[in-house]
């Protein structure tokens, strides 16, 4: 056995190193629907959209719970297709409810396609991809892994020796139905994005698109999906996804289906909300201009300037240098490196307010990136940005939009990806303040002209903000070595406190942090 891995390696190095595997599999081209309206779904919001001319509708969806629904529901309503463009979907609980509505859309004969990211999800290929068994489901895996199968232990030795290629990764978060609404954001697909995990929620934020811009993101979808980068799941691996499998993971699904009849999640399910009231409601959209900004799939390639596409990092970049009077932040992860303290620098000596929302290192799922993130702290104080760290237990875990957290689960961690231009500008989507959102994986993301959506997510961020639930950084006088020294101010039983130790979680992260910290990583990260 250990001769069988040993020559797999070597085999499976050799031919990585020489080509995309599955790249000589044959796909063909797709595009999304020509004509929505041919919907009763594209039919109605078209007829909102007649009433808003030039203009695109837009809600903000900022509870985890309403972010499983809506796609649910979407999967429920769609007619003729349903395009789905993920970094992870998770085989949990609300990820086997959302394939459950997938497959029986495809059964009623909705065109499914499924763009998914080869990160790290090893089990998805084993249970997920037989979904692609199915006739009316096509999956597409984006710049995937020579190892999976019996080979998934493989993986890491492979990324050692291939990583130029295999960090390059697809960090969209995009979800259409009918060509007609679409949902954009940082979520994944999973129980701790959809306040349905016991052990971790992640708070993030959907932003609903209805209007013209669909068709944009559509077009985005169909760049990605018909890419050299996007290879069929039959052309990976030993096995194809076959109709026994399908069945298998069909009577699964069923199966879990009914073991979930009751819980709150189906109950409010068959309320058909928010998506009932966002297509027959015009009140719970607002019409305004924006532009969708994405990255080139082939995002690599135009940053070493071997061919021309859009990079997001540059309209978004363009977009905060305007800014004349406030910035806010919100970035789970940040490394802003050299150039974008630089930009915080500039827009501070021009009299700008900047706020930044992370995550403290209590309550990041990311150690490493706390790790590049802490060196850039002081910097970014002394330059006079305002720093807010989330807590993992929210004091008060009420406002901004609704529950910041959901009773049921635990620790709280940030993971939107939200800008606030002037509180008149909104860019929503998928990318971080950091150098990997900006230069290693392809990201997607809207940029809004409402000082409405700006008033409402403002409103979330002064609730997470607050003494209660983050902790906010500032600099004291010199420690004995002449350093500035960091204290993190935060509410404890009622009552503002300075802590002067960096609140940590457990003292083994603390030390695995201070240890990563040492490294030179920040360009990964």
């Amino acid at each position: 056995m250990r001769a069988f891995f040993s020559l797999a390696l070597v085999v499976l190095l050799v031919t990585g190193c020489a080509t995309l595997p599955g790249a000589n599999y044959p796909k063909e081209a797709s595009t999304a629907l020509a004509n929505p309206e041919t919907t009763r779904l594209g039919r109605q919001l078209d007829a909102k959209a007649r009433e808003h001319p030039g203009l695109s509708g837009f809600r903000l969806l900022v509870q985890g719970v309403d972010g499983f629904l809506i796609r649910a529901e979407m999967a429920n309503v769609a007619e003729k297709t349903l395009d789905l463009q993920y970094f992870i979907i998770q085989n949990d609980n609300t990820g086997k409810l959302l394939m459950d509505a997938v497959l029986r859309a495809a059964d009623r004969g909705v065109r499914v396609r499924m763009l998914i990211d080869d990160s790290d999800d090893t089990q998805r290929d084993k249970q997920i991809t037989a979904l692609s068994a199915h006739k009316n489901i096509e999956i597409r895996i984006f710049n995937p892994f020579y190892s999976r199968g019996v080979f998934d232990v493989l993986r890491y030795p492979e990324f050692l020796f291939t990583g130029t290629r295999l960090n390059y990764r697809m960090h969209n978060q995009l979800y259409i139905a009918d060509n007609a609404i679409a949902l954009l954001g940082g979520r994944n697909v999973g129980d701790e994005y959809f306040q349905a995990s016991s052990a971790r929620e992640f708070g993030d934020t959907d932003i609903v698109t209805a209007g013209p811009l669909v068709r944009q993101e559509s077009k985005s979808f169909d760049d990605y999906w018909n890419s050299e980068l996007a290879i069929p799941i039959e052309g990976l691996g030993i096995k194809k996804p076959d109709p026994k499998q399908l069945d298998l993971y069909r009577a699964e699904l069923a199966e879990h289906r009914g073991k979930m009849q009751g819980s709150d999640y189906l109950r409010r399910l068959a309320t058909n909300e928010p998506l009932a009231g966002i297509a027959s409601a015009g009140a719970q959209l607002i019409w305004t201009k924006a532009e969708l900004v994405y990255d080139s799939p082939e995002k690599i390639k135009v940053e070493a300037g071997e061919q021309s596409g859009p990079l997001l990092r540059r309209k978004l970049g363009s977009a905060i240098r305007e800014v004349k009077q406030d910035l806010v932040v919100v970035s789970p992860y940040l490394v802003p490196s050299d150039g974008g303290v630089k930009l915080l620098r500039d827009l501070r000596a021009r009299g700008v307010r900047v706020r930044i929302l992370t995550n403290s290192l209590a309550s990041t799922d990311m150690p490493i990136v706390h790790a590049g993130y802490q060196h850039w702290r002081i910097p970014m104080l002394e330059a006079g940005v305002e720093l807010y760290e989330v807590r993992p237990v929210l004091g008060k875990p009420d406002g901004g939009g609704g529950s910041l957290k959901s009773p049921s689960s635990g620790q709280y961690a940030l993971h939107a990806k939200v800008f606030i231009l002037d509180r008149r500008r909104v860019f929503i989507g998928s990318m971080n303040f950091d150098r990997r959102s900006m230069h290693l994986n392809t990201e997607i993301g809207l940029l809004i002209d409402s000082p409405e959506i700006a008033r409402q997510a403002l409103a979330r961020f002064d609730a997470i903000a607050q003494p209660a639930n983050s902790y906010i950084l500032m600099l004291t006088a010199q420690n004995t070595l002449g350093r500035p020294k960091l204290v993190w101010r935060t509410e404890q039983d009622g009552k503002v406190v300075d802590v002067s130790i960096e609140p940590m979680g457990d003292l083994l992260r603390g030390v695995r942090t201070e240890l990563l910290a040492l490294l030179p990583i920040d360009d990964l990260l």
